[in-house]
């Protein structure tokens, strides 16, 4: 079993099935969306024709929706499963939130959240989407004036109650809208059925995965992502391995991992924050520790990287009009230009 080349099949970084991008949102359950413009690269990527031009389609109509949810950060998430995986998640996410608006020295009172809140609903309502300087020009009209910072965690506190979500999307700048005018409701779900749905989601994408790479990655606690694990059943699997010289732990599977259709001497332009380091706890697998400082440091800043059959060897520069990499792992002579082509294409379409 090669760990590596199943994860870039079910994490579909290679031989990608879905055509559209809400298909691939849907299928990894949640990515990360730190960075408001590759984001759209780290979905696009893993269809089968990478658009730009897709991608906003799929935003501006709610079928893909960015808010802040898994450990209080920026994720985007199908429609389908949007206020699903609210109620599951929102409480423990505003809880971290808390945490660092503690340690931050700042304290907002419930009389002042419905006060502020009702200012960001009616700007919201009056358009289809606004921008945060709508609201600080919205509040300033009600002699309001508070930080940035302040008002980020208002806005947090609207996402996780289900108010306001991502609204269309710009080049630069994020908006917001209603929830409940971009996002049809759906099916209500009991909390074991959305905890099912969350694990079986991580793990098909992700395997092979551990327990605390869901925990990691989910925010949730480990007794919830047991419970996950526990009600799905024979439909996962598990053994302990060894990869490499790495140590002994319990990954699990999925039924129907993907297993066929990995090709050697494939580049990949991978976007920071994206799922392939994110995604888990443990990195070790794609990632050197004697390199992990050159994809990410101990902040939680990511960067852009390169991978060459799975492996973490480099790093790339986005926005630019050539491609400028630097590797600082193995040697490295292949052409680049192939998967640099694919990324400018995707943008231009």
């Amino acid at each position: 079993m090669n760990p590596i080349a199943l994860r870039l099949l079910n994490q579909q970084l290679i031989c990608p099935q879905f055509d559209k991008p809400q298909e691939v949102v849907k299928h990894m359950g949640a990515m990360q969306a730190q960075e408001y413009r590759l984001m759209r690269w780290a979905v696009a990527m893993r269809t089968k024709k990478p658009s730009a031009k897709a991608f906003k389609k799929a935003f501006d109509s709610g079928q893909i929706i960015r808010l802040h949810l898994m450990r209080g950060t920026w994720q985007l998430v199908s429609a389908e499963d949007y206020w699903p995986l609210l109620e599951l998640c929102s409480a423990k996410a505003l809880a971290v939130i808390k945490g660092w608006m503690s340690s931050n020295k700042i304290s907002i009172l419930d009389e002042e959240v419905k006060r502020i809140r009702e200012i960001l609903v009616q700007t919201a309502a009056d358009k289809d989407s606004v921008t945060k300087e709508d609201f600080v020009y919205a509040l300033a009209e009600k002699d309001i004036h508070m930080d940035d910072h302040r008002l980020s965690y208002h806005i947090r506190y609207a996402e996780l109650s289900g108010t306001l979500c991502s609204g269309d999307l710009l080049p630069m700048k994020a908006t917001y809208a209603l929830a409940a005018d971009k996002v049809k409701p759906h099916v209500k779900m009991d909390r074991d059925e959305t905890l099912a749905m969350l694990a079986r989601k991580y793990f098909q994408s992700r395997q092979p995965a551990t327990l605390e790479d869901f925990v990691w990655w989910s925010g949730l606690n480990i007794n919830d992502c047991r419970r996950g694990i526990e009600i799905l059943g024979n439909s996962l699997l598990v053994e302990t391995q060894n990869f490499a010289s790495l140590p002994r732990r319990e990954y699990y599977f999925t039924d129907d991992c993907r297993t066929r259709g990995f090709r050697k001497g494939k580049y990949l332009l991978i976007p920071p924050y994206d799922e392939y380091l994110i995604g888990y706890k443990s990195r070790d697998i794609v990632l050197s520790p004697d390199y992990s400082h050159r994809a990410h440091n101990n902040s939680g800043i990511f960067q852009p990287i390169i991978a060459h059959d799975g492996v973490i060897c480099g790093n790339w520069t986005p926005f630019k009009d050539d491609l400028q990499a630097t590797f600082f792992m193995g040697e490295h002579e292949a052409d680049l230009q192939e998967e640099w082509k694919r990324y400018k294409t995707y943008q231009i379409k």
